[in-house]
């Protein structure tokens, strides 16, 4: 079977924007819509992807020429709707850590105009060790720096060559988080007044909210795919039919980035507040709060979850029952958000992988089910059954004390599976699993295990932003929803929650 190199023709377009991020979400949301709006529009740009960290998908990436197919599935006024689509708007993917020269280059194009990153929540976050003549810097926020610098530089601080940077990892007001640790490694790095204020007037940075779901390469359908396709596609990406790009700026960027004139569902806004809200502790929090427990029950699609009566039961009552009560605003309008949600989690045509949901779930769990838990507690004065249980499941997902690749090895059922975060968090993980030694059966020794862990997890305030032994029983209750965990099973501590204390 030929490739897709062979059977896709490559379209030669100015780079316009320089991308952070080269896996299937950016691919399937950001290149795709660049991709609309280069046919329907006439934007004319292509997109170089930067791979934001040592390993990755560069390699793969590049021989394929940057090609790629979006295949999107879902249900739509009642019928199935399957869409192949050939992306040509990836021109290249550059590995800052061996082609740092050329990654640096890019910043003295006149055709960039758009920075945009996906890099996890983890990713937008200051470190100490940058340096501007690091090759390249360790942060996301410390290459972006370097780069601006180089690009500040080399136009000798023409105003019109500022950049508009659009970030789209899971964080409140990413845009200006961002810009906030750029301006720090400006002035730590004594970069001058004169790139400090390009950076503020030139340069602009938005907060933005992406919301789609995408399981990314569908591997047990890859074969029967390409046949379809005709061309063999390593890089096949799947998600589903409905997507959602909120931009908040001060500045209206719609005309130089004309994806709304393209027809795509893409909203420039001077306040997201309320989509970021809803769609963070609803989408993303009931995937956060459900999936490790959903896990270790022995699940292993976000389909799946919603098929089965109890996962299912456990969804529904952390939704609606406690998450949405936490938040302000319409309870109507959140509940038929959330009905919509859970019929995007029951589309057939998407195999929504939990171990890739579960990637760095503990600052997901801060941004996505944290502040529902912690504004329950302030407006009902009482735990939340489920968000509460949720917190000890994700715990007791994280067991595991052998490290390597930069990932650990938990175990299921005598199957081993990976934990991926960031080394710090599997490092504590690890530690604390191997003060605890195996976790025993026996009542009083699970118990103490658990009581160790829960204090442990619940006061590392670096994590969450807060010591969460402040809230009252919280750190009780973890405690005894873990020993059921080992000392009952995972289905009967799920059921507890769903019973409510």
């Amino acid at each position: 079977m030929k490739s897709i190199s062979d059977a896709v023709t490559t379209v030669n377009r100015p780079e316009k924007i320089l991308q952070f991020g080269e896996g299937n979400f950016l691919r399937a949301f950001v290149d795709w819509m660049v991709d609309i709006a280069n046919e329907k529009t006439g934007f004319n740009g292509n997109v170089v992807l930067v791979q934001p960290l040592e390993r990755g998908l560069a390699d793969m990436i590049n021989e394929q020429k940057g090609l790629y197919t979006t295949v999107l599935r879902g249900i739509q006024d009642g019928k199935a709707v399957e869409e192949f689509r050939p992306i040509t708007s990836v021109s290249r993917c550059i590995n800052p850590y061996s082609q740092h020269a050329e990654y640096m280059k890019c910043a003295e194009s006149s055709d960039l105009r758009f920075i945009i990153s996906n890099t996890t929540e983890a990713g937008i976050a200051y470190s100490s060790q940058d340096k501007l003549d690091d090759a390249p810097q360790s942060s996301f926020p410390g290459k972006v720096t370097a780069f601006l610098h180089r690009r500040f530089t080399h136009f000798k601080g023409d105003p019109a060559k500022g950049l508009i940077l659009i970030p789209c990892e899971l964080i409140d007001k990413n845009g200006d988080k961002l810009k906030e640790i750029v301006l720090r490694y400006a002035e730590e790095w004594n970069l001058g007044g004169g790139f400090t204020a390009w950076v503020k007037n030139s340069c602009g940075f938005c907060n933005s909210l992406v919301d789609r779901i995408v399981p990314g390469y569908p591997r047990e359908e890859a074969e029967a795919l390409c046949e379809k396709l005709g061309y063999r596609d390593n890089l096949l990406d799947a998600a589903e039919i409905f997507h959602l790009w909120v931009i908040e700026t001060d500045r209206d960027y719609s005309a130089e980035f004309p994806l709304a004139k393209a027809g795509l569902n893409v909203i420039w806004t001077k306040d997201m507040s309320f989509y970021r809200t809803r769609k963070v502790r609803i989408l993303n929090g009931a995937h956060t709060m459900s999936v490790p427990a959903a896990f270790l029950y022995g699940l292993n699609t976000v389909e799946e979850c919603i098929k089965d009566d109890l996962i299912f039961s456990f969804m529904k009552k952390g939704i609606f029952e406690e998450i949405i009560p936490s938040m302000d605003g319409s309870a109507d309008e959140l509940r038929r958000y959330a009905n919509d949600v859970l019929e995007r989690f029951a589309n057939p045509y998407i195999k929504h992988m939990l171990l890739s949901i579960t990637l760095n779930s503990v600052s997901k769990y801060k941004t996505r089910v944290l502040p529902s838990l912690t504004g329950y507690i302030k407006k009902e004065k009482k735990l939340p059954p489920v968000l509460t249980f949720s917190l000890a499941a994700l715990t007791a997902f994280y067991n595991g004390t052998e490290i390597a690749n930069a990932e650990m090895t938990g175990n299921r059922d005598g199957s081993a599976y990976p934990i991926k975060d960031d080394l710090p968090v599997l490092e504590c993980f690890a530690d604390l699993y191997k003060e605890a030694g195996a976790v025993s059966a026996e009542p009083e020794g699970a118990a103490n295990a658990a009581k160790k862990l829960a204090r442990a997890v619940l006061s590392a305030a670096d994590w969450w932003g807060e010591d969460l032994t402040a809230y009252a029983g919280l750190e009780s209750a973890a405690a005894a929803n873990l020993k059921t965990i080992w000392s009952s099973g995972v289905k009967a501590a799920i059921e507890n929650a769903v019973k409510g204390y």
